[in-house]
């Protein structure tokens, strides 16, 4: 198992679901599917405002719905 981190904690923007997914995509092509589970890069909490932090993790969760969608 492994967890890359597909959302950034060192930027205060906010990547696209979209994007995300791609992401989760190929990583799972090389590893597996069933190998990925998305991640942040590092922790949020004190390096970028909680608002963002919280809408970086909402687009983590819709990117990781839509991947599993194409995925399984």
């Amino acid at each position: 198992m492994v967890y890359p981190g597909f959302v950034s904690h060192s930027t205060n923007v906010v990547e696209h679901p979209e994007l995300v997914a791609d992401r989760i995509e190929q990583y799972a092509s090389v590893v597996g599917r069933e190998n990925v589970i998305a991640s942040t890069d590092c922790g949020l909490g004190g390096r970028i405002h909680p608002s963002i932090a919280l809408a970086k993790l909402d687009s983590l969760v819709e990117g990781a719905r839509l991947a599993t969608e194409r995925l399984f």
